[in-house]
């Protein structure tokens, strides 16, 4: 086997990122900075897609007055109603939103390849392995997620086998346009046909969600409490000014001084610390259409001493406390403070997103949406000088590191809903939700710019480059994918719940899940080297 200097080889790699300089550095040491900086542009995704969520939130609470008349007493009936419907959210702005880091990554190899009769790989190598990360790395967090013991399952099993339904079918779609009618080529129509199911299947789950007759499931809802977060986490004080906008990072108030909260010290074994007892429930980070959403009177916030503290919050790092620290305490602060020293350009970068607050959170939303379209861009641009300095395929690189590392606002969002919700249904329908939106957006939208280009300029169809490795993966995931699934079917019928249980058994369905993911990476990375 080829040792990583080999691989590198002695042939220099002319492209750049910044300045030629760097062409006259050694290729292992440009490769090494590159990593860096795909890591570092990873972390940013991290920090922006949490302000994203809280953006979402405010665009899925937003109610419009509603004003009936009693048939009865002929009187008026004034009855505020949510705009949206949060199945539909789900799909939409929450599933969108989490995969929006690998469609625009797949969007942007689109156009820089646009004229070309063939299509880059990296865009759907990414998708791809994005969705093996998703079903697989992510259902086995979630799975341990809960307490020992504690049981949590999907209460609208009908939603969800509609989700699952399109993501399987969505895999499906693709292997039939690559292998089976028009074999390494995908013509325009395919490509509308691709994007157009995405529209399906959100009237398709609308009908279940509303159990619309002839086009739903005859299965009704579990029972389910009214408030979806547990009595201990809702009656945490909701500090919306205090939120600094990041990651499971978030802002508290303790012995009257700001203290920043972020994942060292949420995954700490000491839970008695008051810091980790005081962490805002979910909807602090992320809210799903499952659950209602607080309302906020937005005409009472000043938006621009708002707008000032997300500049302070963003260069403010945390206060020591006057409380006395043990060894352990000590390191814990130790690490937090370096973490944020390090995510602080990110913070100070994105403070320029405007407050959630006005419009309803669409001008936080879409501005979010940009941020990360700016961070996909950079990756790419890493990605092929990688490629370029190591000589690995850039397709191995993108549906390992790179579906990783863009995947990662789909593992926030999953692990929290799976963390904070009395039921399963959040964080496995993320899941589902954006492997049908990475597949009938991700990849449609990009084929059909291309196929489009393609037909009015040459008259000709959009050829598919590595097609024949791109369908192995397609086949080694939907095997695995059927393990996933049967294993949550078997966990249901015995356990009564997809997630939780007792800790040895949701060890056990973790570390399974985690094979199927490692089975995957390394038979589609031998596939593309042509060892097998």
């Amino acid at each position: 086997m080829l040792g990583f200097s080999s691989i590198l080889g002695d042939e220099k790699c002319g492209s750049f990122l910044l300045f030629h300089g760097e062409t006259a550095l050694g290729n292992g040491l440009r490769a090494f900075l590159y990593s860096l900086g795909i890591a570092y542009c990873f972390l940013g995704l991290s920090a922006i897609t949490a302000r994203f969520f809280r953006s979402m939130e405010n665009v899925v609470k937003h109610s419009r007055t509603v004003v009936e008349i009693d048939p009865y007493t002929n009187t008026q009936i004034i009855r505020q109603e949510r705009v949206w419907n949060y199945t539909i959210a789900d799909i939409t702005l929450l599933a969108f939103g989490t995969s929006f880091p690998q469609i625009s990554l797949a969007t942007i190899d689109a156009i820089r390849n646009i004229g070309n009769l063939y299509a880059g790989g990296l865009g759907p190598g990414t998708l791809v392995g994005s969705a093996a990360f998703d079903l697989f790395p992510i259902h086995a967090v979630c799975v341990v997620v809960p307490k020992a013991g504690e049981l949590k399952k999907i209460s609208d099993i009908g939603v969800w086998l509609v989700e699952l339904f399109w993501s399987f079918w969505a895999y499906a779609w693709l292997y039939i346009i690559l292998e089976v009618w028009t074999p390494n080529v995908v013509t325009l129509w395919e490509a509308l046909l691709t994007v157009l199911m995405y529209g399906l299947l959100l009237t398709h789950a609308y009908a279940q969600d509303k159990r619309w007759p002839y086009l739903s499931l005859p299965l009704s809802r579990s029972e389910r409490p009214e408030e979806w977060v547990p009595p201990e986490v809702a009656s945490v004080e909701r500090e919306d000014n205090a939120y600094d906008g990041y990651s499971e990072i978030c802002a508290v108030e303790e012995d009257e001084k700001k203290e920043i909260v972020d994942i060292f010290s949420i995954h700490s074994e000491n839970q008695e610390d008051s810091v980790y007892q005081k962490v805002p429930p979910a909807e602090d980070v992320m809210e799903t259409c499952n659950r209602p959403f607080q309302e906020t009177d937005s005409e009472d916030l000043d938006v621009l001493q708002l707008w000032k503290t997300q500049f302070v919050d963003a260069l403010t790092l945390e206060s020591p406390g006057s409380r006395k620290l043990n060894n352990r305490s000590i390191y814990f602060r130790l690490a937090r403070t370096f973490w944020q020293s390090l995510v602080a350009p990110w913070r100070l970068l994105f403070a320029f997103v405007p407050p959630y607050q006005i419009a309803h959170g669409w001008i936080a939303f879409i501005c979010s949406l940009l941020f990360i379209s700016g961070i996909a861009y950079i990756v790419t641009k890493l990605t092929d000088l990688i490629s370029c300095v190591t000589g690995i395929n850039a397709y191995v690189i993108a549906f390992t590191a790179l579906a990783a590392g863009t995947s990662w606002p789909d593992l926030v969002a999953s692990k929290i809903a799976a963390e904070r919700q009395l039921t399963a249904d959040s964080a496995i329908a993320n899941i589902t939700c954006s492997n049908s939106v990475n597949i009938y957006v991700g990849i449609g939208v990009p084929w059909l710019i291309d196929t489009l280009y393609n037909f009015i300029a040459y008259g000709e169809a959009l050829r598919i480059e590595n097609a024949e490795g791109l369908s192995f993966s397609l086949l080694v995931f939907f095997c695995t994918s059927v393990g996933c699934i049967s294993v949550l079917v078997i966990r249901r019928l015995i356990l009564g719940a997809e997630l939780g249980g007792p800790r040895l058994w949701a060890w056990v369905t973790s570390l399974f899940f985690m094979l199927l993911w490692l089975i995957f990476v390394v038979l589609s990375s031998l596939r593309v080297s042509g060892i097998i």
